[in-house]
């Protein structure tokens, strides 16, 4: 014999319906061979009470106590308890008020009810199926609403009758009623929301069934297409003729047919909508997938393209995105000229729409005929314009960068904004995020060229100005901390703080420590002292570079500054020479040790040509007579040629033998200061200095006896045999 003994437990509300459930626990006691009682087996269980009467104007106390007396399970201790609970469901928000899940669909036109659908009257709402048309509608439409409760799923799930009934009345009578085909399906999505029931949606066929009423749907749209282009021409005509009552009559008639085709269209999209997420929940499965493939549902998705409701756009895009990973989907959208339909949807203010349709773009630009399709339906002026938004911007970039591989395209983005919008914003994030993480000397020279500019452009670096003093470390290569000292070097910003910045990634000492002499290479050098300088423009920080005695270490750096701007003074760079020669003069007027330094090499530089063929005979062995002065002995000897005064030019030259002229004389010559009123002797005024006047077409000879207009010599033995 078997005795079962019931422990009452806790009491809970329902978490959709108007119910409460109580949670007991049954244990059952076993007697024995010998009659003794012997524990078996424990089981948890449940009782759901609903409250049908439960309203607004109920009385909560009243309903408590009754319930407590009639439910055995509910210790009368627990009383309280059930009246809060009841206050609670009264006053709880319906479930159809609460937002649903991101996977469901929302509410549409035909969906609304008088009553509230209950799950104990399923039988009734299947009976409603075996009736008409405007039954079999109400009574989908109130099993629908219990199918959007996902509690209620496993409850419906057992019950075949229903399930049958609705995919028998599905497939018979779904071209007789568009709500009721809508219903129906919208039925079986609830199911196949979850991965567990698509098994059950495709025992039933439904969607093969979704697949036929797709197709004959957007048949129905062409036909409707072709009606209404066909009442426009007729429209049109009428327009043409004189005004008549006729053209009257038949402008209504157009009006009221144009409302009906709304109408129509509204519904057919409701339902095209439905079968589509369906379709798109199944295809979860790739063998489900294939077969939707094999029935031209790549076709299908891109004609309903052309459609205008921005929901119905959503799905459809979002299912060719996932069909687009496959090279035959991607060849059928090739086909169908997907992308000049997409092309109209960049276009749309709806933020989702947009992502997704920039999503399917990115898998479909991967392939190069499709690339050509973008280009030419203007893909590369809509996507530059677009770069400056924060949420597509970054697939935008992808899309060109991809449409830039080739080169037949390369030359169009010259004509857009592309390259303004790269460099600015999310470019300049991108690149230095790239360059700080690889640490890439390339990359960091980009951004140091950008930060040159002046403008908006730089106030884009005060995001990064501490990701790049956190640069300056001596574990870091030169060449890159040389690129990141620079671009800081270069952000002349008046609102930036950075005495903030110094103190908080102790820059002065690496500063200071990087001015001494042959402590880093000259360039790393030069960035030190433009970035003191850029800081120093803060008086703050001015102050604080005083106190840390960089002054006396930028002054010794001064010291060596003549010696470098004297290797510079011949540059090939004609502005470089124009700052040398500038600045020497200034440092020539206060340094008399520096200005005969600053003259001897002018000199040396103007007599180049002549210093170095005098070089160059003195250490040849062909004993000219004029390679040796009067006394035998050799010009260049050991000594300087310039302290030999004896060699500058004599006569009709420029410096007379006895050395009196210094060579800044020659250097006045050379711009054109001397021969003027007072000039030097030597000079070809004869007025002045009793020389006779050269003739026509001849030059003055040299002390080598040649003239400047002859071939200065053509060999070593030509010349001496001279």
């Amino acid at each position: 014999t078997n005795n079962e003994k019931v422990k009452r437990g806790s009491v809970d509300v329902h978490p959709t319906e108007k119910a409460l459930v109580v949670q007991y626990e049954v244990e059952a006691t076993i007697l024995g061979e010998m009659g003794d009682p012997m524990v078996g087996e424990r089981k948890e269980c449940q009782k759901i009470i609903r409250l049908k009467s439960l309203n607004a104007n109920t009385d909560i106390t009243t309903l408590a106590r009754r319930v407590v007396e009639e439910c055995r399970l509910i210790h009368p201790s627990k009383l309280p308890e059930v009246e809060q609970l009841l206050f609670y469901l009264q006053n709880r928000k319906k479930p159809g008020n609460e937002k649903h899940s991101p996977r469901d669909l929302t509410p549409f036109e035909g969906m609304e009810l008088d009553e509230e659908a209950n799950i104990n009257c399923i039988d009734d709402y299947v009976e409603l199926l075996y009736e008409d048309i405007p039954e079999k509608v109400r009574g989908a439409t109130l099993i629908l609403h219990l199918a959007r409760n996902p509690d209620n799923l496993e409850e419906l799930l057992q019950n075949e009758t229903a399930l049958g009934a609705l995919a028998r009345v599905l497939r018979e009578d779904w071209k007789q009623s568009v709500d009721m085909a809508t219903t129906i399906i919208y039925v079986f999505f609830c199911f196949s929301s979850f991965s567990q029931f698509h098994g059950l949606v495709t025992h039933y066929k439904i969607g093969a069934l979704c697949m036929n009423i797709t197709e004959h749907e957007l048949k129905r749209y062409d036909l409707w297409q072709d009606e209404l282009q066909k009442k426009k021409k007729a429209y049109i005509l009428q327009l043409r003729s004189k005004v008549t009552r006729e053209m009257l009559q038949y402008l209504k008639e157009h009006e009221k047919a144009l409302k009906k085709y709304q109408g129509l269209l509204s519904k057919q999209e409701q339902l095209l909508r439905v079968a589509l997420y369906l379709l798109l929940n199944l295809a979860e499965d790739t063998r489900t997938e294939l077969k939707m493939r094999n029935k031209n549902i790549v076709h299908m998705l891109v004609k309903t393209l052309d459609r205008e409701d921005e929901e119905l756009l959503v799905l459809v895009v979002s299912f060719l995105k996932k069909l687009s990973i496959f090279l035959e989907n991607k060849n059928d959208m090739a086909e169908m000229h997907a992308v000049e339909k997409l092309a109209r949807l960049l276009a749309c203010d709806h933020e989702n729409l947009l992502n997704t349709t920039l999503r399917l773009l990115l898998n479909l630009s991967f392939d190069t005929g499709l690339r050509s399709q973008m280009v030419q339906a203007g893909l590369i002026h809509k996507l530059s314009l677009m770069l400056a938004d924060e949420k597509q911007g970054q697939l935008c970039m992808c899309i060109l960068y991809h449409i830039s591989v080739d080169d037949r395209f390369k030359s169009m983005f010259a004509y857009t904004d592309c390259i303004p919008q790269v460099r600015l914003g999310n470019g300049l994030k991108m690149l230095m995020k790239r360059g700080l993480k690889l640490k890439d000397v390339l990359i960091m020279k980009m951004i140091r060229n950008l930060s040159q500019h002046d403008g908006p452009t730089k106030n884009l670096f005060i995001d990064y100005v501490g990701d790049l003093a956190a640069q300056m470390g001596a574990e870091e290569r030169e060449e890159y901390v040389i690129e990141c000292l620079g671009t800081l070097a270069n952000l002349t910003i008046p609102d930036l703080d950075w005495e903030l910045v110094l103190k908080e990634y102790n820059l002065v000492p690496y500063l200071k420590d990087h001015l001494k002499p042959g402590s880093a290479e000259d360039d790393l050098i030069l960035e030190v002292v433009i970035m003191i300088g850029t800081v120093s423009m803060d008086d703050s920080c001015a102050a604080t570079m005083a106190k840390s005695g960089i002054i006396p270490a930028l002054i010794e750096l001064l010291n060596e500054a003549p010696a470098y701007l004297i290797d510079l003074m011949h540059d090939k760079n004609a502005e470089i020479r124009k700052v040398c020669n500038n600045t020497l003069d200034i440092i020539a007027e206060y340094d008399k040790e520096c200005e005969r330094k600053i003259q001897s090499e002018k000199f040396r530089w103007h007599n180049s040509q002549w210093l170095e063929m005098v070089e160059n005979r003195a250490m040849g062995d062909d004993g000219e007579p004029f390679m040796f002065g009067d006394d035998g002995e050799a010009f260049m000897h050991n000594g300087d040629i310039l302290e030999r005064h004896d060699l500058f030019y004599t006569a009709d030259g420029i410096i007379p033998a006895d050395g009196t002229i210094s060579p800044e004389f020659f250097t006045d010559y050379q711009n054109g200061d001397i021969g003027q009123a007072g000039g030097f002797p030597g000079s070809m005024n004869p007025d002045m200095f009793g020389q006779s006047t050269v003739t026509p077409g001849q030059r003055p000879a040299t002390t080598y006896g040649t003239r400047p207009d002859e071939q200065f010599f053509y060999s070593y033995a030509g010349a001496a045999s001279r």
